[in-house]
């Protein structure tokens, strides 16, 4: 099955409104839809407005890199999905390790978050993946296995049209380390059988399954050449245009 490649710029905690606009006007300018691969930008909170103007009437799409499972009330600093929609999202991510490890996040409320941008209406990224520790151990796949399963719990086949999962290696995230694209197509074969378990073959053959994870121009098109890797979702290396760009244009030789 043809799967679209699709990439991700998470932007994290940096840029600011000008910096932001620059960025997202740099790549809605070098990405086209025929180019075959479906780009998504994630900038922080306040700038999303900001970034959606700039990609408006572009290829790019726009995401936001987390939401509140609520869909109002008294909590404070939180966003919920219909106010993401509003903004102009599209996409979010959802249970990225940073979340996970820094701030705390459950498999519950990752759960909780996904179902609530599903049902919103929105597509989702549910980013899953082991440390360091859990890969020494053996454990990648069941790490992997029991995050994924934890974290789609209740969605239902028809949404999972609405979902991209990202194998993210802790590990590899911000530290210049990558997986091999062996290591990476055996942890996202696995995720796909998985995907076969707790749905059906259709689903999981559908099912695009990106990775996150110090990716580069220079290891990006030796990943995407991989049978089950559909794409990445790229932190440090979106900050630049060119570097963001040639990943793009490598998941598009893919």
């Amino acid at each position: 099955m043809r799967r679209i490649p699709i990439v991700g710029g998470n932007w994290k905690m940096n840029t600011n409104c000008a910096s932001a606009r620059t960025l997202a006007a740099a790549v809605a300018s070098s990405h086209r839809a025929s180019s075959g691969v479906e780009v998504v930008l994630f900038p922080p909170f306040p700038y999303l407005i900001e970034v959606g103007a700039v990609l408006r009437d572009s290829a790019v799409m726009l995401g936001a890199q987390d939401l509140c499972h609520e869909a109002d009330g008294a909590f404070t600093g939180e966003v919920s999905a219909a106010m993401l929609r509003d903004c102009g999202c599209t996409w979010v991510l959802v249970g990225h390790s940073e979340r996970r490890h820094l701030i705390g996040e459950s498999d519950e409320l990752v759960n909780h978050k996904t179902l609530a941008a599903v049902r919103a209406g929105l597509n989702v990224i549910l980013c899953i993946g082991e440390t360091r520790a859990q890969r020494e151990g053996g454990q990648t796949d069941a790490v992997n296995t029991g995050q994924l399963t934890a974290g789609l719990r209740g969605v239902t086949a028809d949404q999972m049209k609405r979902v991209v999962i990202a194998y993210e290696p802790v590990w590899a995230i911000g530290t210049g380390l990558t997986a091999t694209p062996e290591d990476a197509q055996a942890a996202h074969a696995a995720v796909r059988r998985t995907l076969a378990g707790l749905f059906n073959s259709t689903i999981a053959e559908a099912t695009r399954i990106e990775y996150g994870g110090s990716m580069k121009p220079g290891n990006a098109a030796g990943l995407m050449r991989m049978q089950d890797i559909d794409g990445g979702l790229i932190g440090g290396a979106s900050l630049n245009a060119g570097d963001f760009g040639a990943i793009v244009h490598a998941a598009a030789q893919s």
